[in-house]
């Protein structure tokens, strides 16, 4: 019916007839060159509007799984550590997220802080949600940059909930940074790196859904710091935001994830230093 309607449109004469089970359009001798190429435009004209209206796949980039291993291997090894009192340091009085330490210049306790963890269950949470933002993300922008946007996104996160918080107020936990993982999940799929011609309430649907994962698992619970759940979220949207306009020749070149990934070790480990001396 479609084809009959084309051949029609430019005044091709043509009839509907049933050969062999099948149906046909027969049209006059002297109009079959005709027919044919009116047809094939066609077909053209709508490939190619299949085409404009398909989304292009998003480019994954590499590291991502790495980083989440060296990411589960540090907050391990800081637990062991803490819970040994290695080295004489209690580890958690110097390493925890106390709002006027920090407002009083120790401003590295904002990252020590999401690598301390309450209990065995608090750290299996943050194991299992952590690894499974930390490799969303940085399948979106590389292992080694993926994490070093969380972990400076959930420091700035904890420092944001400083600032608002009471002199006493003490955290700690990689749920700041963890949200902020889902912050920058949230802006990449909000800004993708190749532009559609999307619906605004389907290009805010990942900001909603960001808020409603937000909600169901950073709001609840009786020893958890929502604002610094929120903090982080913030936080991380912004850096989030940042990444995804970084050039894609960047985030694809594995000396440059590989060197940010070194630079998050550095800050992690330098801040710890700067703590437990």
């Amino acid at each position: 019916m479609d084809a009959r309607l084309v051949l029609e449109s430019v005044g091709i004469s043509n009839e509907m007839i049933q050969q062999s089970g099948d149906w046909c359009l027969a049209v006059p001798d002297d109009q079959v060159n005709a027919a044919f190429a009116e047809l094939q435009s066609y077909r053209n004209d709508r490939l190619a509007e299949t085409e404009q209206t398909l989304p292009p796949k998003a480019v994954v980039f590499g590291g991502a799984m790495a980083g989440v291993v060296y990411y589960a291997i540090f907050i391990g090894s800081v637990a062991v550590l803490a819970d040994t009192s290695a080295y004489g340091i209690d580890w958690k009085s110097v390493g925890q997220m106390n709002a006027g330490d920090v407002l009083g210049g120790q401003w590295w306790r904002t990252i020590t802080a999401l690598t301390l963890h309450a209990d065995a269950g608090h750290l299996l949470s943050n194991l299992v949600f952590g690894g499974v933002f930390g490799v969303l993300a940085g399948r979106l922008l590389g292992g080694g940059l993926a994490w070093l946007a969380i972990v400076m996104a959930g420091a700035m996160g904890n420092l944001m909930n400083a600032l608002i918080r009471d002199a006493a107020h003490t955290s700690i936990g990689a749920s700041t940074a963890v949200f902020a993982a889902l912050g920058i999940l949230v802006a990449h799929a909000m800004h993708p790196r190749y532009k559609t011609s999307t619906k605004a309430l389907v290009r805010w649907s990942p900001l909603i859904g960001g808020v409603l994962l937000l909600s169901f698992m950073g709001l609840e619970g009786e020893r958890t710091d929502v604002l610094a759940h929120v903090t982080g979220f913030v936080a991380g949207t912004l850096f989030g935001w940042i990444g995804c306009r970084l050039p894609e020749a960047w985030l694809a070149n594995g000396s440059f994830q590989i060197v940010a990934g070194l630079i998050t070790g550095a800050i992690v480990i330098g801040a710890w230093l700067l703590g437990a001396v």
